[in-house]
């Protein structure tokens, strides 16, 4: 445990700027994990806090699919899902790919 923290304290993220946007509840465990890992790719990202703004969450909704559960992740103005999908794209090196394009 102590290594991980470490680690986490060393790391120094180079600052990756593709246009990447999540739409967020303040206290949603799938919210802080896809940031923290956002934050651990070094990855500037801008965050909407949509608690409790109906019209926020219409907006996401809307720019989705229709889905209005959060974490909802966007990158280069595409939509990519929740956290699980997130993970999962790192998981296959497939984030790093959709990052590395800016706009």
């Amino acid at each position: 445990m102590l290594d991980t923290i470490n680690s986490l304290l060393n790391r120094h993220p180079q600052k990756i700027n593709a246009n990447v946007e999540i739409y967020t509840w303040l206290i949603c465990p799938f919210c802080i994990r896809a940031k923290f890992l956002l934050w651990w790719k070094g990855v500037n990202f801008t965050e909407y806090k949509i608690d409790g703004d109906e019209a926020a969450r219409d907006k996401m909704s809307q720019r989705s699919n229709g889905k209005r559960s959060v974490p909802q992740i966007f990158i280069n103005n595409k939509h990519i899902g929740g956290c699980d999908v997130l993970y999962a794209l790192n998981e296959t090196d497939k984030l790093d790919a959709l990052l590395a394009v800016t706009l």
